[in-house]
């Protein structure tokens, strides 16, 4: 029998399909025996590719960061990059929900990620943000998109009127908010982000002006 043209098997195609069973079932459906089954090849055929579970969800975190848009970072003025990278990211990760506890461990190894970080962190000390300044605002940026995206706050309430009508009176359009959450949750998050690039404006590092006083120092000769 002839072998077939093309390989069976490749990092790309494991990567897709871990992807999609962890976006359908979450992180605890993956498994080496599943994922074969879901690709239609033996169990031992993927360690050819992925020597460990855990390097596998590492390709997998780093694909679906590759996704992430770094384009203004370096190119537009820092207020500006920040919110288009950070929207970008937040879009990303909202799309795959489930994989967000892996993604928020940080880099690691990963190329994708370390590359996402290093155009942060560079666009920021180069906008004239100090190093430690800079590693504090990458650290914050990361905490809130990834919060962001781990979950719904809109979903987290139930759509029954009568749960929060007797005891709950400042909810009693809360179950509402699920028929809603999209809306909220886009809003929310740029609220908060808003609020974060605002707050970094004002901590913004202001060049030294040159006084110059208006007298001569007493001590100091007097021009000819």
């Amino acid at each position: 029998m002839a072998r077939p043209r093309s390989p069976l098997l490749s990092r790309e195609r494991i990567v897709s399909a871990a992807l999609a069973l962890v976006d359908a079932e979450g992180l605890p459906a993956l498994s080496t025996r599943r994922l074969a089954t879901e690709l239609g090849v033996s169990g031992p055929s993927l360690y050819n590719h992925f020597a460990t579970k855990d390097a596998l969800l590492e390709a997998v975190a780093d694909s679906v960061i590759a996704r992430v848009d770094i384009s203004a970072l370096g190119e537009r003025p820092w207020p500006e990059a920040l919110r288009a990278w950070a929207a970008s990211y937040r879009a990303t990760l909202a799309e795959h929900p489930n994989l967000v506890p892996v993604v928020a461990h940080g880099p690691g190894r990963r190329a994708h990620a370390l590359r996402m970080a290093d155009a942060v962190y560079g666009a920021l000390v180069e906008a004239g943000w100090p190093p430690r300044e800079a590693t504090r605002i990458g650290a914050l940026m990361r905490y809130f998109v990834t919060g962001a995206a781990l979950g719904s706050f809109a979903a987290g309430f139930v759509d029954d009127p009568e749960l929060y009508q007797s005891d709950y009176p400042h909810l009693s359009d809360a179950h509402r908010l699920h028929a809603h959450r999209g809306e909220i949750d886009r809003g929310a998050f740029e609220t908060g982000l808003d609020a974060l690039i605002a707050g970094l404006e004002l901590r913004f590092p202001q060049p030294l002006s040159h006084h110059v006083p208006d007298h001569p120092h007493p001590n100091s000769s007097s021009p000819p």
